[in-house]
């Protein structure tokens, strides 16, 4: 990994596997929402509402992904030194809250017709409503670390944050499994799906969509950020005269 360590050749990868990512993700999302939406059936039970789920899933995948990505960031920086793990944590923080904020509204919007409320303190809304919180902390600890000259990316104590938050990640999966919830089990699993084919298949079309986009995503803003850092090195040496 320390081969792409140098900002150049990163950038020279980067640049084009951004776009590799950005408009394939991009057909998928349209192509599965599409499906999703205008050819597959009602569910017998749900209704109409069940294609919430080609947003809805995707969207806590990415979250709690997201945070995942973070976790071996910060991993990385702490561990190894890599020079841009730290900016890679930093860029995975803001589109990773939003697809958790994604997730929390969408599950709401289901949640109202199917179980009369938009809100239950169980377990699995409640930890990844924690999840939420936790990347507005470690965006905050970022934008604290860019600001005192920390190379664009983050201090090690946000990436000790982020190793730590990750606990949270496999009490959002478990959680269904280990207290009474409202919300529905665990339907794709090793073993297979509860959920039938007929539905199924464009789930498969926007998750692999909106990952590609979130990684272009990734990709976009760390070339932000390493841009934004050589503009600012640029301006400190003029200013020094």
């Amino acid at each position: 990994m320390h081969r792409f360590a140098n900002p150049a050749r990163f950038l020279k990868i980067a640049r084009p596997l951004t776009g590799w990512l950005f408009w394939p993700g991009l057909l998928l999302l349209l192509a599965g929402s599409a499906c999703g939406l205008f050819v597959t059936p009602a569910d017998y039970l749900q209704g109409q509402t069940v294609r919430i789920l080609y947003i809805h899933v995707p969207a806590a995948w990415l979250g709690m992904g997201g945070w995942s990505g973070i976790a071996i960031a910060a991993l990385m920086q702490l561990v190894w030194k890599h020079p841009l793990a730290a900016v890679a944590g930093r860029a995975i923080a803001a589109p990773g809250a939003l697809f958790t904020a994604i997730c929390l509204m969408t599950g709401s919007i289901w949640g109202r017709p199917t179980w009369g409320t938009w809100w239950e303190w169980d377990g699995r809304m409640t930890s990844m409503l924690v999840l939420f919180f936790l990347y507005l902390g470690y965006i905050a600890l970022g934008n604290a670390s860019a600001r005192q000259a920390q190379q664009g990316g983050v201090s090690n104590v946000t990436a000790i944050f982020g190793l730590v938050g990750a606990i949270n990640i496999p009490i959002i999966n478990r959680s269904v499994v280990w207290w009474n919830s409202l919300h529905q089990g665990p339907s794709i699993t090793l073993r297979g799906s509860s959920i039938d084919g007929s539905l199924l298949w464009p789930l498969g079309l926007t998750l692999l969509g909106f990952t590609l986009l979130f990684g272009a995503i990734v990709l976009m803003r760390m070339r932000a950020i390493l841009a934004q850092n050589k503009v600012e090195a640029r301006m400190q040496r003029l200013a020094r005269g």
